[in-house]
């Protein structure tokens, strides 16, 4: 825990300057006409110049994009360390632990696939709290079981080894994500509320709670969305992380088969329905599953927007800065695979996340 008083106003002073440069419809509307190189040439003359420019000897085309975000979006969220005081810190560092989840998910894919270690290492954001030399441990197994063990004395130990019993039986990894999620959510909301009907209902600290409640309410709805489309004969319920306000356990099996109640069942809540309206009509217009995921990314970023707009100088701001920076970098990712596949722009366009 960091000692000292919290200092939200300079955070957020910094932040707004951050979140002015990020990139905007008109950029990936110019970047989704350009081959992987002159993507690069484009991000060279904007904040990821120094990326580029340092990894440019010993990469290039994708390689050298996908490295050259990673990198700059670990420097962004150090920096917001580096500037948090006191409380506001705290906050910040916990919920920064998502990219722990993020490295260990990807690397448990990767062990999965049997990827080459050297292609898991480009999907890493060093942003977390685990030491780089976990993760060099973690890049050196070739089973699952044995990376699983070199967590021992983390908090993801112990539900991964519980979880693994089950992946053992079905094959799928669903388990064992889902494991990370339920982990890193649940200490969050620990970290920050007394438990059911003990939180916070008024002031910058409950709009957080909302906005990791909103998180949370999404990621239930698509996981469930997943798990139905799948195929897998899984319990949705199972995969269900407790924490939000939208499902219980059974609400979420019930909607499990049936997307328009389920698009309903949001519009409906007191929270989301009035906040999400332009949101819920893209879910409702959703396709597919990519469609629906993608709405529902945006409908989580409008939602961290309204909440970080009632308190400017609070956490929430910061949380919905992170939000955007990351699909930032999402967005950037899609357009250079996406252009080094041959998807056309309609196809790349598909793929993005714009408000």
């Amino acid at each position: 825990m960091s000692a000292g008083a919290s200092n939200p106003e300079y955070v957020n002073a910094r932040v707004r300057s951050r979140r002015a440069s990020l990139f905007s419809d008109e950029d990936y509307r110019k970047l989704i006409r350009m081959g992987p190189s002159e993507i690069a040439r484009f991000m060279e003359e904007t904040e990821y110049e120094r990326e580029i420019n340092e990894l440019g000897a010993r990469f290039s085309g994708v390689d050298l994009i996908e490295y050259a975000l990673n990198r700059n979006l670990a420097k962004h969220f150090e920096d917001l360390i580096d500037w948090a005081d006191g409380r506001l810190y705290d906050l910040i560092a916990r919920y920064l632990r998502k990219f722990d989840v993020w490295n260990l998910k990807t690397i448990i894919r990767g062990i999965y696939t049997d990827t080459a270690p050297e292609d898991i290492r480009t999907d890493l954001i060093r942003a977390g709290e685990l030491e780089e030399r976990t993760i060099d441990r973690l890049l050196e197994t070739d089973d699952i079981e044995d990376a699983i063990e070199v967590l021992y004395g983390t908090i993801y130990y112990e539900p991964l080894t519980v979880a693994y019993e089950e992946f053992e039986e079905t094959g799928a990894l669903v388990p064992l994500e889902n494991a990370l999620d339920r982990e890193f959510y649940e200490n969050l909301l620990a970290d920050v509320s007394g438990g059911p009907g003990d939180e916070p209902q008024e002031g910058p600290e409950a709009k957080y709670i909302e906005f990791l409640q909103a998180e949370l309410d999404f990621r239930n709805a698509r996981n469930a969305l997943r798990l139905a489309r799948s195929g897998a004969d899984l319990d949705p319920a199972t995969y269900y992380i407790d924490g939000g306000v939208l499902f219980d356990e059974s609400e979420l099996s019930r909607l499990v088969g049936d997307y328009d109640a389920l698009v309903d069942h949001i519009a409906e809540n007191r929270r989301y329905g009035d906040r999400l309206s332009a949101a819920l009509g893209q879910l409702r217009e959703a396709d597919s599953l990519i469609q629906f995921e993608h709405a529902l990314d945006a409908a989580l970023l409008e939602y961290a927007d309204t909440l970080s707009s009632i308190y400017p100088a609070s956490v929430s701001a910061v949380l919905s800065y992170i939000l955007a920076k990351e699909r930032e970098v999402e967005n950037i990712r899609a357009i250079a695979r996406g252009r080094e596949v041959g998807l056309d722009e309609n196809e790349i366009e598909e793929e993005l996340v714009i408000l």
